[in-house]
C-alpha cells in the first residue's frame, strides 16, 4: 500500500447540496477539502457549519484561490454558472485533475434529457479550460442525502476520462462516497451519466424516492 499523502481537494461550487456532502465524506475519509464559492464569505459559513458537525479539515476561499490551493479540483456547480465557472479556475486548473459533476438539467424539465450541443458537460470543460488540464466525469448520479447523514451513497459512480491514471485516481476519490468506483472509458462516455440523472430524477418522482442511483452488476 502506498505511504504517499493523500491529494488536497477543492470543490468549486463546494457550498451547494452535492459539493457540501461530497466534502462531507471526504473529509470523514482523511482529505483535505477546500470549499469553493463564488463569494468567500459563502464559503466561510460553509466551512462554520462543517467544522460545527467536527469536520476539521475543511478550508473555505473563492473558486480561483480554491482551485489553486488544491492538487484536484471538483466542479459541482449548477449548469448556468458551469462556463463562468470553468473560466474562473482555468489558469488554476492548469496541469491538474478536474472532475466535473456538473450535469446539464434545463429547468423546468429538468427529468428530461437535454444534452448541449457540445456533447456533454465534460467535453465543454475539456474544450475550455487549458489542454494540460486532466478532465474527469464523474459523481453524476450521486444523490447527497446519504452524504449529508453521515452514509454513502448507495449506488456506484461512473468515472470517465481518457486519461486512464486520472480515471484510476478519481475512482479512489468515488470509493470513498459511494459503493465503489467503475471505469466507464472515455470522457465522451460521460455523455450517458449526464443524461441518466434525468432519468433518475423521473423515477425519483415517480416512485416517490430521494437519491435513486445505479448499480453495475456482474462485476466482482
Amino acid at each position: 500500500m502506498s505511504n504517499a499523502p493523500l491529494p488536497t481537494l477543492s470543490i468549486v461550487g463546494g457550498t451547494g447540496d452535492l459539493g457540501s456532502g461530497l466534502a462531507r465524506s471526504w473529509s470523514r475519509a482523511g482529505y483535505s477539502v477546500i470549499l469553493g464559492s463564488r463569494s468567500i464569505e459563502r464559503a466561510q459559513d460553509a466551512v462554520a457549519l462543517l467544522k460545527s458537525d467536527g469536520f476539521a479539515n475543511v478550508t473555505g476561499d473563492a473558486n480561483a484561490a480554491a482551485a489553486a490551493k488544491s492538487d484536484i479540483v471538483v466542479i459541482a456547480v449548477p449548469f448556468s454558472n458551469y462556463e463562468t465557472s470553468l473560466a474562473e479556475i482555468k489558469d488554476a486548473a492548469k496541469g491538474k485533475i478536474v472532475v466535473t459533476a456538473v450535469v446539464p438539467l434545463v429547468p423546468p424539465k429538468v427529468s428530461v434529457v437535454q444534452l448541449p450541443s457540445a456533447g456533454s458537460a465534460a467535453l465543454i470543460a475539456q474544450s475550455q479550460l487549458d489542454p494540460s488540464s486532466r478532465v474527469v466525469g464523474a459523481f453524476h448520479n450521486v444523490g447527497s442525502q446519504k452524504l449529508h447523514a453521515g452514509g454513502k451513497a448507495d449506488c456506484d459512480v461512473l468515472v470517465f476520462s481518457d486519461d486512464p491514471e486520472a480515471r484510476k485516481e478519481v475512482m479512489l476519490l468515488a470509493d470513498a462516497v459511494s459503493n465503489r468506483g467503475i471505469d466507464g472509458g472515455a470522457l465522451a462516455n460521460s455523455a450517458a451519466a449526464e443524461a441518466l440523472t434525468s432519468v433518475l430524477i423521473a423515477i425519483n418522482r415517480k416512485y416517490k424516492v430521494k437519491g435513486a442511483g445505479i448499480t453495475i452488476s456482474g462485476l466482482t
